[in-house]
């Protein structure tokens, strides 16, 4: 995670975590005139429109007053939803045999992109089976990450 993003997660989770969710991770996506900060929030029973409605109504104070972007942006806060972001080494480990895609920042094999089944998760590596290879993938190379929906 980039240096902006720690900051940002340092700042915030605690506030999360203290409404009772779990901050399950920060996109932020730069634009011409605002950028997005997106955060995505869970909790065991899922997430409803209150909670995003009150998470974003709490976060937006705080940033107001810390003031860590220089730049205008729209905050977003949203459910994982079922094409969920992974963004830790344990958000693989808890979806062990699920499917998944996700893109690399620079290429293994000639490719970046893979999509197969999470196998198993050693130390920073994921081991991820692609139709017939298995392909051992470092955490720290991992650009982007989602579930792929199974309906």
């Amino acid at each position: 995670m980039g240096q902006m993003k720690e900051n940002l997660q340092g700042i915030i989770e605690p506030v999360i975590v203290s409404m009772g969710y779990e901050l399950v991770g920060i996109e932020y996506i730069p634009g011409k005139r605002r950028s997005v900060l997106r955060l995505y929030i869970d909790k065991a029973d899922g997430i409803t429109l209150d909670d995003c409605s009150a998470v974003s109504h709490q976060v937006s104070g705080l940033l107001d007053v810390e003031d860590p972007l220089a730049e205008e942006y729209n905050l977003e806060v949203s459910s994982p939803g079922s094409d969920r972001p992974l963004f830790k080494l344990a958000h693989y480990q808890a979806f062990l045999g699920h499917r998944v895609k996700l893109q690399l920042r620079v290429p293994l094999n000639n490719r970046r992109k893979f999509k197969g089944i999470i196998k198993a998760v050693e130390g920073d590596e994921i081991t991820l089976a692609v139709e017939d290879k298995e392909y051992k993938l470092d955490f720290n190379l991992v650009d982007k990450a989602n579930l792929v929906s199974e309906v």
